[in-house]
């Protein structure tokens, strides 16, 4: 059983299904552990660990920006620090982020169907959106909401 206070984190997942297609589905990360991140340290919630080369960077993208349709270079949690930007994936789903709020793009093999594939991105108003991105090595094939 978990304890009533166990933090509940949601997160935007964006994947490849078994038949190619760039979907986005809510997810909520649950899995928290109570314990010192660095005794002696108060304890906090820590959750799953990636263990995995990554790489860390931050992206700015201009008022009006609006990307082609591609797929993510790499999967990547994407946590956006200032501004709006939307993603849209093949099936017609469009969400709009802010601050605070997280996405993994996972849409690796993705398969065309003549005008999109992967996922498009863009801008939401009038200021620049400032992206923090983690990206890692291996994707995963239609596992929806994989982070606990």
């Amino acid at each position: 059983m978990t304890d009533p206070e166990t933090p509940d984190v949601p997160y935007w997942h964006l994947y490849t299904d078994a038949d190619g297609v760039s979907r986005q589905t809510r997810c909520a990360m649950t899995a928290f552990e109570r314990s010192s991140i660095s005794p002696p340290a108060e304890p906090q919630w820590i959750g799953a660990k990636t263990h995995e080369p990554s790489t860390v960077f931050v992206t700015v993208l201009p008022p009006g920006w609006i990307g082609a349709w591609h797929e993510n270079p790499k999967p990547q949690w994407i946590v956006p620090l200032s501004g709006s930007w939307f993603v849209e994936s093949m099936d017609g789903q469009r969400v709009t982020m802010g601050p605070g709020e997280l996405s993994f793009g996972e849409d690796q093999g993705t398969k065309s169907d003549g005008e999109r594939k992967g996922h498009r991105s863009g801008t939401v108003g009038d200021a620049p959106a400032v992206l923090m991105i983690v990206q890692f090595e291996h994707p995963v094939v239609d596992s929806p909401c994989r982070f606990r």
